[in-house]
């Protein structure tokens, strides 16, 4: 079958393109609004964008009455937001959190989930979750979308603080085994991640694959060994003030 978004009929009875695209990492968010009032939402765009320093990123439609979400206008306002991993545990809570209330409702009292004040920023996490970020608002990519949904916001944050349970280390290793993350799949199905498994890029330098996993460390060395042998400094922007 071929078929052309918003153009073509697909002939299906629902709409394949986000089945497509699974399992997506859930990015449950909670922010604190200027008032103090707490928000908790999951959303099934969401992604790390690089390692060193980290970024994440999550996708937001707008309501069906063409109002933007509570979740971007906290991140916007205050510059700061947390990332709760979605567990399979917490899966009802996630569920639950989903809801579309008025603006001011505290989703964690909805859920029945503890608040935990994080160590950087003024927001609040899941206390149960397993694995948080705390972020620093970057900025919002707005893409034009079609009524009533309207505009998509895609907020950026980077990565200030790390948050992992003890109980959910084995070897060193954050095992997945015993966080159970929970993924979006398509319509109204999920997934449980339990078992990985290992392949190794063949051929690659260490160069490229300590960038594969993410050693921000092994990074920053090789900044320090490149700028000694070119005798040069290399310098990055900072998001503009």
């Amino acid at each position: 079958m071929f078929y052309q978004p918003g153009v073509t009929e697909h002939g299906l009875p629902h709409d394949p393109f986000k089945a497509c695209v699974v399992p997506r990492p859930i990015g449950w968010i909670s922010t604190k609004n200027k008032k103090g009032q707490c928000n908790l939402a999951p959303y099934s765009q969401f992604n790390n964008l690089t390692f060193d320093p980290p970024y994440v990123m999550f996708s937001s439609n707008q309501t069906a009455q063409g109002i933007r979400k509570d979740t971007v206008i906290n991140a916007e306002e205050t510059g700061t937001f947390v990332w709760n991993l979605a567990t399979w545990d917490l899966r009802e809570a996630v569920n639950i959190t989903a809801e579309q209330t008025p603006y001011g409702t505290d989703e964690f009292e909805l859920c029945k989930i503890t608040k935990e004040q994080a160590t950087l920023v003024d927001v609040p996490m899941i206390k149960e979750s397993p694995v948080k970020f705390e972020c620093e608002y970057h900025t919002t990519v707005r893409l034009p979308g079609n009524p009533p949904m309207g505009t998509v916001d895609i907020v950026i944050g980077k990565v200030i603080g790390v948050h992992i349970a003890d109980r959910v280390l084995t070897d060193g290793l954050l095992d997945i085994k015993k966080t159970q993350p929970i993924a979006r799949c398509g319509y109204y199905q999920y997934t449980v991640v339990k078992d990985t498994f290992e392949m190794i890029i063949p051929n690659m330098s260490a160069d490229v694959l300590y960038g594969l996993e993410g050693n921000a460390a092994r990074n920053r060395s090789k900044n320090e060994a490149n700028k000694a042998e070119a005798g040069q400094v290399f310098e990055f922007p900072e998001k503009d003030s």
